[in-house]
């Protein structure tokens, strides 16, 4: 008996899933096109928050580094295989 797989793991639906995903993207920064930004730090010299797609790109990097750093921690803090049987 063949083992059915769950429907986001065909192969036919992968390309759905990555124009899910862009337009998804697209919806996120379409906004940028008719907002007006109030930089906070401008009076520091920083206008880095004022940039066109700002949180679009912070928050990508933001959950990136996070992802990075978990397996950074996972290496460290992992446990064997055998802890509960000890």
């Amino acid at each position: 008996m063949s083992e059915k797989k769950h429907r986001l793991y065909r192969e036919e639906n992968r390309i759905k899933l990555w124009l899910i995903q862009l337009l998804i993207l697209a919806l996120a920064l379409l906004p940028e096109f008719f907002m007006h930004h109030h930089p906070h730090f401008e009076d520091q010299g920083m206008s880095i928050d004022a940039s066109w797609g700002f949180f679009a790109w912070y928050g990508f990097l933001t959950c990136a580094a996070m992802v990075a750093a978990a397996k950074i921690l996972g290496i460290f803090l992992k446990r064997k295989d055998t802890y509960y049987d000890e």
